[in-house]
């Protein structure tokens, strides 16, 4: 395989979550195209036969996936030639900070029909909204359950044993962070993200990038404190990690890959289960006394409940959102030049070819 698959945004109980400000540093990119143009017009269509194209050459392309619809593409990168490609329109806007010399437009609304749009505007308007509505409805769904999800984590830590915790993720440094990396930034990718078809968790790009597999059994969200300490030790001995952080809680880890090593961290729960080859499972359950557990257990089960009735409303309106978008897109479409959208398509391949 030549490809990896992520996401930059993820939908959450915090609204919508960014890594494009992360990934679209221009300074990291020789040359970053910012593709603006509104529904329906090829964006994603753009991306993908240029990603494809570029497989075919036998570059490593990276597909990075929108949270909004996981069929349709957000971004491509060619890492080895420093060329990306990504949708730079809302809810993740986009704007060359060194215009030419390092990234620049690509604007794919010049070939929209604009007399034969404007006749269909009231359309325009009410699928619009109607999106938008459904989002600020799946968000709110999203942010109750995430509370209660909170508030199981934080029961279930109160009888946490830290320092096993810690002995283990000591022992785990101790066996396989070793030798020196490459060096260089970290990455920073959703693996996943909650979407109008349900979860969808990008496990395959795990296996391409490493066969060693620890899977955290993780039901209350206790990893992350092992994950910022092994990410540590990584860093401290200059290896390069893929850093995916929790939607819900962008400020930690989730899933850490470390492909120099090929070697992987991958938590596992419900609505979010690793089913791929394990080397070795850490149960961090197992690391809360069973006596603990029974005290609160009534509790820990009606939290889990609402908050997965909340989960599957917060999807419901997802995919509100998604038709809504649906139908914006088939008001559009026929108002697009894509023959012209194909030659621009066409030159830009060039362009990057001339790279290779």
């Amino acid at each position: 395989m030549n490809a990896t698959h992520f996401f930059l945004g993820a939908n959450s109980g915090r609204g919508f979550q960014s890594l494009f400000e992360r990934f679209c540093a221009p300074e990291d990119h020789y040359d970053l195209v910012v593709l603006k143009g509104g529904p329906g017009v090829g964006k994603s269509t753009m991306m993908r036969k240029i990603g494809e194209a570029m497989e075919e050459r036998g570059e490593q392309v990276e597909y990075l996936y929108c949270s909004g619809d996981p069929g349709s593409l957000d971004g491509v990168h060619i890492p080895r030639i420093g060329a990306a490609i990504v949708d730079g329109t809302a809810p993740h806007v986009i704007e060359p900070k060194y215009p030419a010399a390092a990234d620049r437009y690509v604007n794919l609304g010049e070939f929209y029909d604009i007399d034969a749009a404007k006749a269909s505007r009231e359309k325009v308007i009410r699928f619009t909204r109607a999106g938008s509505a459904a989002y600020q409805r799946a968000y709110r769904a999203l942010g109750a359950a995430r509370q209660m999800e909170d508030s199981a984590g934080a029961l279930a830590a109160e009888g946490l044993d830290a320092d096993k915790l810690r002995r283990r993720t000591d022992g785990i440094i101790g066996r396989e962070i070793r030798g020196r990396g490459s060096g260089g930034p970290d990455a920073y990718r959703f693996l996943g993200s909650l979407t109008c078809r349900g979860p969808v968790w990008r496990f395959d790009t795990v296996a391409e990038l490493c066969p060693k597999v620890y899977q955290l059994q993780d039901p209350y969200g206790l990893a992350w404190p092992m994950l910022e300490r092994i990410r540590a030790a990584a860093a401290g001995r200059d290896f390069r990690a893929v850093i995916c952080p929790d939607p819900e809680h962008p400020d930690r880890i989730q899933h850490l890959l470390l492909p120099e090593l090929g070697l992987a961290f991958v938590t596992s729960r419900e609505n979010m289960v690793y089913s791929g080859p394990v080397y070795r499972r850490v149960r961090l359950d197992a690391m809360v006394p069973p006596a603990h557990y029974k005290r609160y257990k009534a509790r820990l089960r009606f939290t889990r409940r609402v908050a997965q009735a909340l989960r599957e409303e917060g999807l419901e309106s997802l995919r509100d959102a998604k038709a809504a978008h649906d139908a914006l897109e088939a008001v559009y479409r026929p108002h697009v030049d894509f023959a012209g959208v194909d030659a621009l398509t066409a030159r830009e391949l060039e362009r990057m070819e001339r790279r290779l």
